[in-house]
Order: structure tokens, then sequence, then C-alpha cells
């Protein structure tokens, strides 16, 4: 799932690429995909790319006349630039990868894509991004909360710290990957719980929230959308490299698996040596 450093990026490559240009034409593939209805599709033809950012983990493209397209891409969407289309023809809806097309005047444009039969990839048209249900709810955002903003925060919601960090109604930017890359560099355990933990282990948790989110947009800014997934793989210390030597201890990292999801975490940084019991109802080590 892309999270707020790949987000972050991908608002950027349409910075640099998208504004200025003028909207040849708005195209939807996947009806679910639209969640909204006013204002149609076809009020986006003709207007022009004004800017790009984001709120948490949405994407927020917006256009002159005060109009947005605000994107969730969930766990298999993503965000293809195309320097140029092979066909003028407009797109069917069916049931391929495209979701949404956008078609620019210089014949470039993006398709809104997502993998996979679990179609969740979420688009708004609105003329303010609070109009958006998941945007109205996000917490503050995790690379810009201040320390007393992110304690405040973290301790508002007691639970294993894993799930609490990646609670979007809490701070909003964190998902699975980037969250066992925090918890790995402030030496936590994920079941950690959030108020059962000092002043300094909360200090350090903010800590290696900024250092790890801020690395990661640092090394994503600038790389074209089609390179964003491999650079997010190259930074990953623990996340994804269940078996493999941890590269700070050399420990081998381990995985707990949920029934749609797993995190992974070393022992010997995180837990005391200590490995967590691989499933969900467990008494679980902290």
């Amino acid at each position: 799932m892309p999270e707020l450093p790949e987000v972050e990026a991908l608002a950027g490559y349409l910075r640099e690429r998208a504004v200025g240009r003028r909207v040849d034409r708005f195209e939807v593939a996947s009806i679910n995909a639209l969640k909204t209805y006013d204002p149609p599709p076809s009020a986006v033809a003709g207007r022009t790319v004004t800017g790009a950012g984001r709120h948490g983990k949405f994407l927020d493209v917006r256009f002159d006349g005060g109009l947005h397209l605000v994107v969730h891409l969930a766990r298999a969407g993503w965000l293809h630039y195309r320097e140029a289309f092979g066909s003028t023809t407009p797109l069917r809806p069916g049931k391929g990868p495209i979701a949404v097309r956008v078609r620019l005047d210089d014949g470039s444009g993006f398709d809104l894509t997502e993998a996979g039969t679990q179609k969740k990839l979420a688009a708004y048209l609105v003329t303010d991004p609070a109009q958006v249900p998941g945007v109205a709810k996000l917490g503050p955002d995790a690379l810009e909360a201040d320390l007393p903003t992110f304690a405040e925060r973290l301790r508002s919601r007691r639970g294993q710290v894993k799930g609490v960090l990646t609670d979007q109604a809490v701070l909003a930017g964190v998902g699975n990957a980037y969250s066992d890359e925090i918890l790995h560099a402030a030496r936590l355990s994920p079941f950690a719980i959030t108020d059962r933990l000092t002043d300094e282990q909360v200090a350090g948790l903010h800590a290696a929230t900024r250092t790890v989110l801020g690395d990661a947009v640092r090394r994503s800014m600038g790389q074209r959308a089609a390179e964003l997934k491999g650079e997010k793989r190259s930074g990953l210390k623990v996340h994804a490299r269940k078996g493999l030597p941890c590269p700070v201890c050399g420990d081998t990292v381990r995985e707990v698996s949920f029934a749609d999801s797993s995190l992974q975490y070393c022992p010997t940084c995180q837990t005391g040596g200590k490995p967590l019991a691989d499933r969900r109802l467990s008494r679980l080590v902290r």
C-alpha cells in the first residue's frame, strides 16, 4: 500500500510534470472507483492542473476553479504517468486494471490503476478535500506532528502501538510497512501498549517516525512513479524481510501473520530476544 512517502513523491512528480497542463479528457473505466457524482467527471475537461499534494495517504490533484481529484490508492492501487497514450480511443468500462485516466493537452497524462480482484481504490471529485470522509477523519500528519502533539495523539488511543500508529484518525500517513520500520528504529515491540510507554520511549518513537518517514521522502522525491515501489523496498530493514538478517544486529527477522496482513520485526532489537507468538489471540510478548 502506498504510504506517506510514496504519495508525497507522486504529488511531487505531478507538480513537476502536470501542473500548467490543461485536461483534455477525464475518463472513468471503473464506475465503482469514483465515489462522487457532483461535480460530474465531465466537469474536469478543459480545466488546468494547478497543483498536487496529499492529506495523509490521500493524493490531492488540484484544478483551476477549485476542483480537487482526491484519491486513496488502497492496497493495490497506483498512479502510472504516461508521456503518450498509445490510443486516443476512450476507455470502456470493464474489468481491467485502469480505474481512471486523465489525458492532458500535450498528449501525456496518468492512469489510476488497481491490481487484483479486491477493488478498493477510491477517487473523489470535490470542491473541498474535507468533503471526503476519510480526509475529514484524519489525525495530525505523522511527519509534521511535534512531540507534544505526537504524545497526546498516541496516548489518546489505548492499544498495541503497531495498531495505534497505523490508525489514520490518530496520526495520518503511516501504514503497515513504515510502522514496522519505525518500531524497529525505536527498538519497540509492535505489541507494546501505548499507555505503558515511558516518556523516553514516546520521544524515541517520535524521533524514529520523523527519521524513517523523512528519509523515505528524501529517497523518493524526484523518482519517476514507475520507480517508487523499488525505491521503497530498497530502504526497508525489517518489513517484508522475513528470514533475512537484521541489518543492525544480524538476528533473523521474524514475522507475525494475521488473517489479511502480517508484520515483521527483529527479536534482538525489539523484544529482548523473545519471539512473538504467531497467532492473533495468543498472549503476546510485550
